[in-house]
């Protein structure tokens, strides 16, 4: 058998694209070469990998099972590639950084500036998402590193997660919070001798003599959190039982993080609106459309947002700087690594950072 990285990097190009003209195109060689190259592919690995129906391409078993390791082939080669670009002294060299995107906003773009500073021919490419979605990145070869959200089981066993910095998560409201007010509890006024329509007449409450006593204590947990967040006082988590959350899409780490710590505190918050990323969630608390859960790091430069603690033991997060275990970090990923911990090093000696972020 004698498998090319030419004829797995043709292969990947139909897979992905679905459609052997387009990957010609993507691969740059005409579809009668990529095609062939394809048919020798097959004939050395002894199986089809596509089924072609009516002009649809579809993997077969096979193409399934060679798809994710041709692709890990591809991304080794080209980080062997660049070892050896390094081994004989050549300035150059690419970095494929991921990190989600609240580290994107924050703590990656000065990082990143001083880092091009130093090292000036460096590529970069960076990939803004999700925790899970970047260790899958990270497993398959697609990233050299990834600033990811540590769970509490651990990450991937594949990977090595350095932990650099644990930050405190914040309650974000808008600066221009308004009172809040109970809702009217009287009947509207009348004209003297008109009578109320039937359908406005009140149902009879059961007799519950807990239920005023109740609505009382709720009323003042609501307007006692919203005066704290005035006065920049640190809240207990259980103050957002009765505020509206402004929550992030599923899949994000800050929804499941948000999530388990309010059941953990023995409540399950109501939404607000729910759906959005990062900017989108900054941008509806500013509206004034609820208050949400976020690192105090993103809230910098942003006046129209009023960040307040959580009282003890609040909510932590770990954000650690990982690669996979099996893969040498190039000279390049060496690099930004200690970049990285200077930068965090420095920022924390002159009190640069935002409270409740502590480097590791």
């Amino acid at each position: 058998m004698d498998v090319q990285l030419q004829q797995l990097k043709y292969f990947v190009a139909v897979a992905e694209s679905r459609h052997f003209t387009q990957a010609a195109e993507i691969t740059g060689v005409s579809q009668p070469s990529l095609s062939k190259q394809i048919h020798a592919l097959e004939k050395d690995l002894g199986a089809s990998l596509f089924t072609r129906v009516r002009g649809n391409i579809s993997l077969t078993p096979a193409g399934e099972a060679l798809l994710p390791r041709a692709r890990r082939i591809l991304a080794d080669a080209e980080t062997a590639r660049l070892e050896i670009d390094e081994l004989i002294g050549v300035r150059r060299g690419r970095l494929r950084l991921g990190a989600t995107p609240s580290l994107c906003t924050s703590l990656v773009a000065p990082v990143l500036r001083r880092y091009q500073e130093g090292y000036p021919g460096v590529r970069l490419q960076i990939e803004e998402g999700g925790s899970q979605d970047l260790v899958g990145k990270l497993t398959r070869g697609s990233l050299d590193l990834a600033l990811i959200v540590l769970p509490p089981d651990g990450t991937d066993p594949s990977l090595t997660a350095e932990p650099i910095l644990r930050e405190s998560l914040v309650v974000a409201s808008a600066a221009t919070l308004p009172e809040l007010h109970p809702g009217p509890t009287s009947t509207p006024r009348l004209a003297e001798g008109t009578p109320l329509p039937a359908t406005q007449h009140p149902e009879p409450a059961p007799h519950d003599p807990g239920r005023a006593q109740r609505r009382r204590a709720q009323q003042s947990l609501t307007e006692a959190a919203a005066h704290a967040m005035r006065r920049n006082a640190p809240v207990p988590l259980t103050a957002l039982r009765e505020q509206p959350l402004v929550m992030f899409r599923h899949g994000y780490d800050l929804r499941d993080v948000t999530l388990d710590a309010c059941r953990r505190a023995g409540f399950e918050p109501t939404f607000a609106i729910e759906g959005g990323e990062m900017d989108a969630v900054l941008g509806f608390v500013e509206a004034g459309l609820g208050v949400a859960l976020v690192p105090s790091m993103v809230l910098n430069g942003r006046p129209g947002l009023r960040s307040t603690a959580l009282q003890s033991p609040g909510v932590q997060r770990t954000i650690a700087l990982a690669h996979r275990r099996d893969v040498t970090p190039t000279h390049a990923a060496r690099a930004l690594r200690g970049v990285l911990h200077t930068y965090l090093t420095e920022a924390a000696a002159w009190r640069r950072l935002p409270a409740g972020v502590e480097p590791i």
